[in-house]
Parts: C-alpha cells; sequence; structure tokens
C-alpha cells in the first residue's frame, strides 16, 4: 500500500520498520522537528523516527502544525492510501485524517478505552493494572476515541515503562502489519462506553518519591518512571534516582521516608524499599550497595 507514516519516538520505529520490511511504499515520514538536546542541550536533535526514516531513505517531514491549508494540501498531495500513525505527538485535523483512501490507523498502547491519551503505558503501571496492551485504532477526530481493529495484550509482571513501552511498540508492529494485510478481515469495533480513563502526560513533579505511599506504591512509581524522567528522593541537597527497588512487607519504627538500616532501606507509609540500582546527578547508574560507599546514607536519615 502507499503509505504516509507518523510517528517520533522510538515506540513508532518498530512499526515504520515492519511496513519496509513487509514491501509496503512509505512515500514519506511525518515527525516532530528536532528538539534542543545534546549534552549541553545546545543541538538540534532529530527524533528517532527521522533518523530511522532518513537511514531507510525516506523523506522526512517536520512541520510544527497541520492545522493550516497549505501543510493540509502537502499531506493530501502525496496521495497515500493510508496513514500509519505511532505516536505522532500532534493533534491531526480532519482534513488530513479524512485525505488517505482509507483514513488513518493508530498504533495506541493501551487496551482501550481505558488509558485513552499521552502516557498510557506508565498508568497502567502506577495503577497496578496486571495486564496491559496495544491496538490498531481507526482515527477519529476524538482523543483515542475511533474503533479498534485489532488488539494484542500482554502481563505488566514487574516491568519498568521503558521495558513494556518496547514491548507494545514490537507487539504494535505486528499487529499493523496483519491489520493492513487484510482490512476488511478485521473491521473496526466502536469502543465500549464503560470503563474510560484517561492518562495525562506524565508532569516531572511525579518524579519525586512521596514514602508516605505504600511500598507497593512507591515501587510502582519508580517502574513508571524508569527511564525517564526517573524517579528521584533527596538526601543531603543530592537528588538520587531509583532505578529498580524491592518491596519489603514489614513494618519499621521511624516515619515515612526514613532509612532504617546501612543497607538504603526506606520506610513508606506501608512496609518499605529497599532500592537496587540508583544514579546520582551526572554519574551512571550503580548498585545501592556501591553509592553507599561514596555517599553514606545512615539509618535515621530522613529522605
Amino acid at each position: 500500500m502507499r503509505i504516509v507514516f507518523m510517528g517520533t519516538p522510538n515506540f513508532a520505529v518498530p512499526t515504520l520498520d515492519a511496513l519496509v520490511a513487509e514491501g509496503h511504499d512509505v512515500v514519506a515520514a511525518y515527525t516532530q522537528p528536532p528538539r534542543p538536546g545534546g549534552r549541553r542541550g545546545r543541538e538540534l536533535v532529530p527524533s528517532p523516527v527521522q533518523r530511522r526514516a532518513e537511514a531507510l531513505g525516506i523523506a522526512v517531514r517536520s512541520p510544527a502544525s497541520l492545522k493550516g491549508a497549505e501543510a493540509q494540501a502537502a499531506f493530501a498531495a502525496l496521495d497515500p492510501e493510508v496513514g500509519v500513525v505511532a505516536a505522532y505527538g500532534l493533534i491531526l485535523p480532519r482534513a488530513v485524517l479524512d485525505a488517505p483512501v482509507h483514513g488513518c490507523l493508530n498504533v495506541h498502547g493501551s487496551l482501550l478505552p481505558r488509558w485513552r491519551g499521552a502516557a498510557p503505558v506508565p498508568r497502567a503501571i502506577r495503577a497496578g493494572e496486571a495486564e496491559t496492551g496495544v491496538g490498531i485504532m481507526q482515527m477519529e477526530a476524538g482523543l483515542d476515541t475511533g474503533p479498534v481493529r485489532l488488539e494484542g495484550r500482554v502481563s505488566v509482571d514487574g516491568k519498568t515503562a521503558g521495558e513494556l513501552t518496547a514491548e507494545l511498540a514490537a507487539l504494535g508492529a505486528e499487529l499493523m502489519v496483519r491489520v493492513l494485510a487484510n482490512l476488511d478481515r478485521y473491521p473496526a469495533v466502536p469502543q465500549p462506553n464503560d470503563g474510560v480513563t484517561y492518562a495525562a502526560k506524565i508532569d516531572k513533579a511525579e518524579a519525586r518519591l512521596d514514602f508516605a505511599a505504600s511500598a507497593v506504591e512507591v515501587e510502582r512509581r519508580i517502574r513508571a518512571m524508569t527511564p525517564a524522567p526517573g524517579a528521584w528522593f533527596e538526601a543531603d541537597g543530592e537528588r538520587i534516582k531509583v532505578i529498580a527497588a524491592d518491596v519489603l512487607p514489614f513494618t519499621f519504627p521511624g516515619g515515612a521516608g526514613e532509612t532504617v538500616d546501612d543497607r538504603l532501606t526506606i520506610a513508606c507509609g506501608d512496609g518499605a524499599i529497599r532500592p537496587g540500582l540508583v544514579q546520582r546527578a551526572g554519574r551512571g547508574v550503580t548498585s545501592a550497595e556501591e553509592l553507599l560507599r561514596g555517599f553514606p546514607i545512615p539509618a535515621g536519615t530522613r529522605l
């Protein structure tokens, strides 16, 4: 099929690769414009989709908006049979949604209508869900309200947001290829009216750990924020990111947020956590044991 692809982060790359491997004619890849980044935040860094599309020899377009008539006409001039969208990051106006013969299909990382919106994977982890998934949705004007053609399910099972996102990205690419191979076999089924939840974008303020919550909730937040933006606490005026932690179901004396031993065990509102992997600002990931050798956090420290 003649396809216009639209995506930006790493989540979208497996779908782009799958379309090319299947022999589809990807005539252009739309992606977000390069953003400031690099070691000093001064370089303009292209998106993962831009880098991959260029490596594949696909023309890249990165308009700041698709609301204007000129941008919409440029899209329609590509004469696509279908638009394939995966975490693009821009709202698609009705003129863009309607331009392809078969409309636009979106890879969405949840089991709709649960977790519509920008951050379905970390929200599912924070909510303690045992299962999530990915769906191929026929796009319409509403926020992830379109009918779904095909879904796949996966277990959350203690995974971080990064691990779960990568798994869903691979599965979503596989499902998209299956749908495109036979659109009639996978008709668009309207979403149920019940069970709608919204996955708001992660605010950086959410990354600060709240030890007044239960140990189970704290550990979920750590996994939901890994690898980015990274859950953290403050000790001696310095932020320490927690990359992984174990939940200890014991009650300890002292208040929430207090270290109860010399192994960085931290009391929570219910139970405690013991970080296994941590990271100081500007340094690499290390074990908690290694951290404590050069940055002591004695028992009784309030974090």
